[in-house]
């Protein structure tokens, strides 16, 4: 599998905002120990780290697969990505 190709990145609460929603829920499938997160009727990725506790700056980045060419949300650690974040001003 090749390495997403991150197109946008937003903050919790522009991501809030874009979709119009209050509120987003993480979630865990029982079944495969995935996490996932809910916003409204729709559903997107976490990163793996998570469950860790591994994300202590939440981000929400639109990605590509390059196999699939499927785009969905995932949410992750800021810097987690294509690049490197160097200061935040």
């Amino acid at each position: 599998m090749e390495k997403l190709k991150f197109l946008e990145t937003m903050t919790i609460n522009e991501f809030k905002s874009q979709k119009e929603v209050k509120a987003i829920e993480v979630k865990q499938n029982p079944h495969t120990g995935k996490c996932f997160f809910v916003y409204g009727c729709e559903t997107g990725a976490v990163s793996d780290k998570f469950i860790n506790g591994e994300i202590t700056n939440p981000v929400i980045s639109q990605v590509c697969s390059p196999d699939t060419g499927d785009m969905f949300y995932m949410l992750h650690q800021k810097g987690e990505g294509d690049c490197m974040t160097l200061a935040t001003l």
